[in-house]
């Protein structure tokens, strides 16, 4: 494994709760892709512009389109946040914000227990 996935507070599993069987795979299956490629695709994980350091994980099941927000950490530790269901081009401007916002709580919370 090149790269640990952890995630962040419940806003990630909650999004995984809702989906069925055969998404939660695809997700398993690209997750994968993250932890296990020296390269990983820009298919798959591509840098949100207009951010600093937030990238999102980019799933495509069936017709539908899915993306979960992530950083990284320490170079090889990559930490969900949120996912959601894309129904439009544009990623929304809120879940970035939430994002952000979560990347923001997830640094703090380390900085305060000194890890």
């Amino acid at each position: 494994m090149l790269r640990q996935i952890i995630v962040f507070g419940e806003y990630f599993l909650n999004f995984l709760n809702k989906l069925d069987s055969k998404t939660k795979e695809k997700i398993t299956y690209v997750l994968d892709i993250v932890k296990f490629s020296p390269m990983i695709p820009e298919k798959f994980l591509k840098h949100i512009e207009g951010t600093e350091g937030l990238y999102e994980i980019r799933i495509k099941a069936g017709s539908n389109i899915y993306r979960i927000f992530c950083c990284f950490d320490k170079g090889s530790l990559v930490v969900l946040f949120n996912g959601f269901q894309k129904k439009d081009q544009k990623t929304p401007k809120k879940e970035i914000e939430q994002a952000e916002k979560l990347k923001l709580e997830y640094f703090k919370t380390k900085l305060k227990h000194g890890k």
